[in-house]
């Protein structure tokens, strides 16, 4: 994702790029990596969705921002969504073809299908560089990076949800409806519990065996995307305030909402398969295959993608980054995506952005931009950056974030102010932009 908004932001501005990718190699035996099943550029391995469109959420605020920036993925995202309530929710092959397409076409960037491992011999070059391999850079590639910084990288456990026929799911045991109606109103597919079938349901995960760490490892987890059976660890009804929220949907043959619901999301524009909304499992498949048939509607489910537990690594940004994306130990070098910590594919977009822009004007020998204070971008970075982060630990962004919003503000207050900052970091970003070098 960073490194496909990074490539065309470069090529925009009339650079010349390599961009290197080993997924478009022949695969070894068990994959390239744990949780890529594809060889194509910016594939989704988790959820489809690229969270809320509405400016008045942060992710959607983030999106704006942006749009205003000229992101590229996001205008790809946009020409590939499918119905996903006030989420903009994507194709997933469609959206990964589209972008690999473009990549592939554009003449001033060549891609290389291959491994790229020899990042000491781009600091002795003196060339700019953009390392964005993601959470699961190749081992070459995370040892090297390890011998420049030295120690401070941290890990945690992340997890795809499981994706299923469409076709399979019992369609007189479900209804459809967005919650509070928002999108096209019937954007998603639940699947209603009531609380026998919740407490069954429940027991059932907190019974399945679990596949097993890496050896050694902690299980560190992203607070922001749970596994489904640890939010059931983690009280009787931690599901039901968590995807299993029942709120903003009314069940058509009893007029009330359910005690609980399972949403299912409409994978691609021909609706031939549906991933479980919140899923993302730790559990073994043959312990899906049961657990997932006791929620109502999918009892003959077939599964087309198992949920996967896989183990992702992150460099410690505050220690090592500045806030234009540069490393302090090699400035021609910059870091984008899930590797400076910013969770989220919106992040990582961003993120790849602002690398590229920045990248661009350090060829054009001009000093790299550090983003409006004011902005969404200009606050993630600041906070990854800060060196006053003494447990750095990923995070995606959020109105905290924004360090000059006074506290206390209600909502609509709250929101009127932030548009209002955000309009004027705009501003200044444009300016900032339009005055950049010839590249």
């Amino acid at each position: 994702m960073a490194g496909c908004e990074a490539a065309l932001q470069l090529a925009a501005r009339g650079a010349a790029v390599e961009l290197w990718e080993q997924r478009l190699a022949p695969a070894p035996p068990d994959g390239w990596t744990p949780a890529h099943t594809t060889g194509l550029l910016a594939e989704l391995v988790c959820s489809n969705s690229f969270k809320s469109s509405d400016p008045a959420r942060a992710q959607g605020l983030l999106k704006l921002e942006l749009t205003h920036l000229s992101c590229h993925l996001l205008r790809i995202a946009h020409s590939c969504s499918i119905p996903g309530g006030a989420a903009l929710t994507v194709d997933r092959q469609r959206f990964a073809e589209t972008v690999t397409a473009e990549i592939q076409s554009h003449p001033l960037i060549t891609l290389h299908a291959s491994q790229f491992d020899n990042l000491p011999a781009l600091l002795e070059s003196g060339r700019i560089g953009i390392v964005a391999a993601g959470p699961l850079a190749s081992g070459s590639l995370w040892q090297q990076l390890g011998a420049l910084l030295g120690s401070g990288a941290g890990y945690f456990y992340d997890a795809t949800a499981p994706v299923i026929e469409a076709g399979s799911v019992d369609m007189g045991l479900v209804f459809a409806q967005s919650r509070y109606d928002k999108g096209g109103g019937d954007d998603y597919i639940n699947c209603p519990l009531d609380a026998p079938q919740y407490a069954a349901f429940r027991a059932a995960l907190l019974a399945a065996e679990l596949c097993p760490l890496h050896g050694g490892d902690e299980l560190k987890l992203f607070e922001g995307c749970l596994p489904i059976e640890e939010l059931a660890r983690r009280g009787v009804d931690a599901m039901r305030f968590g995807p299993l929220k029942p709120k903003g949907l009314t069940d058509p043959r009893t007029g009330r909402a359910p005690y609980a619901a399972v949403q299912l999301r409409w994978e691609d524009a021909l609706k031939q398969a549906l991933s479980l909304v919140g899923f993302q499992t730790r559990l073994k498949p043959s312990a899906q295959q049961h657990v997932w048939r006791l929620i109502p509607g999918l009892t003959g489910v077939r599964l087309l993608r198992f949920g996967r537990m896989h183990r992702n690594s992150y460099l410690d940004a505050p220690r090592v980054l500045q806030p234009t994306l540069q490393l302090k130990a090699a400035p021609r070098v910059f870091i984008a995506g899930q590797l400076t910590g910013l969770e989220g594919y919106v992040s990582a977009m961003a993120t790849g952005l602002w690398a590229g822009l920045n990248a661009a004007r350090l060829a054009a020998d001009a000093e790299p931009l550090v983003a409006p204070e004011g902005s969404c971008l200009g606050a993630m970075l600041r906070f990854m950056s800060n060196p006053a982060q003494a447990d750095y630990a990923p995070t995606a962004f959020q109105y905290g974030m924004l360090t000059w919003l006074p506290e206390g503000l209600r909502k609509p207050a709250r929101d009127a102010l932030v548009h209002q900052r955000a309009q004027a970091a705009w501003d200044e970003m444009r300016q900032l932009l339009d005055a950049r070098p010839p590249a």
